[in-house]
C-alpha cells in the first residue's frame, strides 16, 4: 500500500539531515540524493518542505521524475498527481500535437480500421524499441544495434519502408495490423510519420536510410531474379546493409555532372570503377553500394559490393555520426557486368525512378518533426513562468504559435492530398503527374521547418540552443531540420522542378 502524507508532515523535512518536497501531488525524499543532483544542492534544499511543483517544471522535463521515480516515497493525502505520464503508444492529448485524423472529434476520408491498428502498432513499437536506442546513439554516435535491426526485420518494419508493392505480399506486418496485399501510401506515410518520433535525426538516417532509397533500383532493375532474391532475402533480414551512392563533391543535385567512371574490361566481363563519392548515408557500415557511374556514353548505376578497393570514411556533419555518413573512394573496383543495374549508359532513369518515393517520404517525415516541435512549444510556452505570468499570456507567443500550427496543419493537408494520388495512379502516371507536386510539396514542408525551427528557438531562448535538457529536441530539430532541405534534392531544385512541369502543361491562355 503507498504510503500517504500530510502536507504539515512533508513541511517537516526542511532540514539539514532530511529534505523532502512535493511535485505534482507525490512526495520525494531528496536526502541522500541532494550531493549528487545535477543542478547543485542548494537548489534542492531551497524547495526542502514546499510544494515544488511550479518551480520543477519551470527547469526540468517531466521524464526526470520518472528516472528518479525510486526517490518518490508516496503521496499526498487525499490528492492525486494531475500530469500525465504518457505511457508506449498514447495518442498525446495536446492540441496539435497529432495529425487530424487521430484527433477524436475529427474525421478523415483516407484512413481506415486498418490505417488506425497499423498507427498504434507503430507507435508502441518505436516508444518502446526505437526511441530509447535512438536518444543513446543520436549522443554517443554509435551505429544500430543488430538487435533493433532484426527486431525490425521479423515485424516487416523494413519491408513497408519501401511502400507498396509485391514485396510485402505474403509478409506479416507488425503482427498482423495490416495485410502486404493492403498495404497503401497511407500506411506508407504512417509509418514513416510514426518512425521519426524519437526525435533523433541522425539516427533517423542511421535506421537504414540507405536501405530505403538504394534497394528500390535492384528490385526493379536487376536482370538476374536469382540472385536479386538473394539480395532482397539479405537485405530485408537485416543480414546485409545497402546504400545508395551518387552524390559527389563534384555533383550533387547536378547527377549529370558525375565524375565516378566504369570501364568495361576487353573480354567485357567486368566494369573498373574509379571515382569517389561523398556524403553517403550508411557509407560508412554498408555492404552493398548502389553506384552512379559514368560510362562510355552516359550514366550507368551498379551494384558494387564492398571489398578490395572500396574505402569509406566518416564525414563529420551536423547531426551524430549515427547515420553513417560517409567519403567513399572506389580504386580500380573490379565489378562483374552482371551487376550493372537497368540499361547502360541510360542509369538515368534507375536514378530517377525512385526520387518521388524518396522525397514524398521525406516530406512524411519533416511534417511529423515539425508536429512534434509545436507539441514542445505548447507544453514549454504553459508551463515557464517568467515576469511572473506563463509565456503563453504573452501575446507574442501565441502568436508565434499560430503561425507555426498554421504551417504544419497546411502541409499536412496537402501531403494526404497528394498521397490520395499516389494511392490512385499506376506508377508511370505518377512518374508523369507528380514529380513536381511532390518537389513543391518538399520544398514547402521544408521552408515551413525553417520557420517553425526560429520560432520555436525564440520561444525556448537559451534552451532551445542547449543539446540536453528542457530544449534539447527544439536544438536538435533547429541544427539539422535543413538535412531535408538539401538531400532528396536542394530547394531550389525541386522549386524550379515544380514550376517547370507546371510550365509543359500551361495552354495558350492570356490575361
Amino acid at each position: 500500500m503507498p504510503q500517504t502524507f500530510t502536507r504539515a508532515e512533508v513541511a517537516k523535512h526542511n532540514t539539514e539531515d532530511s529534505v523532502w518536497f512535493v511535485v505534482d501531488s507525490k512526495v520525494y525524499d531528496v536526502t541522500d540524493f541532494v550531493d549528487a543532483h545535477p543542478g547543485g544542492e542548494s537548489v534542492l534544499r531551497q524547495v526542502a518542505g514546499q510544494d515544488a511543483t511550479v518551480a520543477f517544471y519551470n527547469l526540468h522535463r517531466h521524464e526526470v521524475l520518472t528516472k528518479y521515480a525510486d526517490l518518490c516515497i508516496g503521496t499526498v493525502e487525499n490528492e492525486k498527481p494531475q500530469v500525465i505520464t504518457p505511457q508506449p503508444g498514447d495518442l498525446s492529448t495536446v492540441p496539435y500535437a497529432e495529425p487530424l485524423w487521430l484527433t477524436p472529434a475529427y474525421k478523415s476520408p483516407y484512413y481506415n480500421d486498418s490505417h488506425r491498428r497499423l498507427q498504434k502498432a507503430m507507435r508502441v513499437f518505436t516508444d518502446t524499441y526505437v526511441t530509447p536506442e535512438a536518444q543513446a546513439r543520436e549522443l554517443d554516435g554509435k551505429f544500430i544495434s543488430q538487435e533493433l535491426v532484426e527486431r525490425m526485420s521479423k515485424k516487416g518494419l523494413l519491408h513497408m519502408r519501401l511502400g507498396p508493392g509485391k514485396h510485402l505480399h505474403g509478409v506479416e506486418l507488425m503482427d498482423g495490423a495490416v495485410k502486404g496485399e493492403e498495404f497503401d501510401y497511407f500506411h506508407d506515410l504512417i509509418t514513416a510519420q510514426e518512425g521519426v518520433r524519437a526525435n533523433a535525426r541522425g539516427f533517423q538516417d542511421g535506421s537504414l536510410a540507405g536501405m530505403v532509397i538504394g534497394l528500390p533500383c535492384v528490385m526493379n532493375y536487376m536482370k538476374d531474379e536469382t540472385r536479386k532474391k538473394a539480395i532482397m532475402d539479405e537485405v530485408f533480414s537485416g543480414k546485409k546493409y545497402m546504400c545508395l551512392a551518387i552524390t559527389e563533391a563534384f555533383a550533387g543535385s547536378d547527377v549529370a555532372g558525375l565524375r565516378t567512371t566504369a570501364t568495361k574490361t576487353a573480354d567485357g566481363k567486368h566494369y573498373i570503377v574509379n571515382g569517389t563519392k561523398k556524403w553517403i548515408t550508411n557509407g560508412v557500415f554498408c555492404d552493398y553500394f548502389i553506384t552512379g557511374v559514368r560510362t562510355d556514353k552516359g550514366l550507368s548505376v551498379l551494384l558494387i559490393e564492398r571489398g578490395e578497393g572500396v574505402e569509406t570514411k566518416a564525414i563529420k556533419t551536423s547531426y551524430s555520426p549515427a547515420a553513417g555518413t560517409a567519403y567513399i573512394t572506389f580504386d580500380n573496383v573490379k565489378v562483374p557486368a552482371e551487376n550493372l543495374l537497368g540499361e547502360e549508359n541510360k542509369g538515368i532513369y534507375v536514378i530517377l525512378s525512385n526520387f518521388n518515393h524518396e522525397r514524398w517520404t521525406m516530406a512524411c517525415a519533416t511534417i511529423r518533426q515539425c508536429r512534434t516541435i509545436v507539441e514542445e512549444c505548447l507544453k514549454w510556452s504553459h508551463q515557464r513562468l517568467v515576469f511572473g505570468k506563463r509565456l503563453i499570456e504573452q501575446p507574442v507567443i501565441r502568436q508565434k504559435l499560430a503561425k507555426m500550427i498554421a504551417l504544419v496543419e497546411a502541409n499536412q493537408s496537402w501531403l494526404e492530398t497528394i498521397t490520395y494520388q499516389m494511392c490512385n495512379m499506376p506508377y508511370k502516371q505518377q512518374a508523369q503527374h507528380l514529380g513536381g507536386p511532390i518537389g513543391l510539396l518538399k520544398m514547402s514542408i521544408t521552408r515551413a521547418a525553417h520557420e517553425v525551427a526560429d520560432e520555436a528557438v525564440q520561444i525556448f531562448g537559451g534552451r532551445g540552443l542547449t543539446q540536453s535538457g528542457m530544449g534539447r529536441t527544439v536544438e536538435m530539430f533547429h541544427r539539422t531540420y535543413k538535412f531535408d532541405a538539401i538531400l532528396g534534392g536542394a530547394e531550389e531544385v525541386l522549386a524550379d522542378l515544380g514550376v517547370r512541369q507546371a510550365m509543359r502543361q500551361m495552354p495558350n491562355a492570356k490575361l
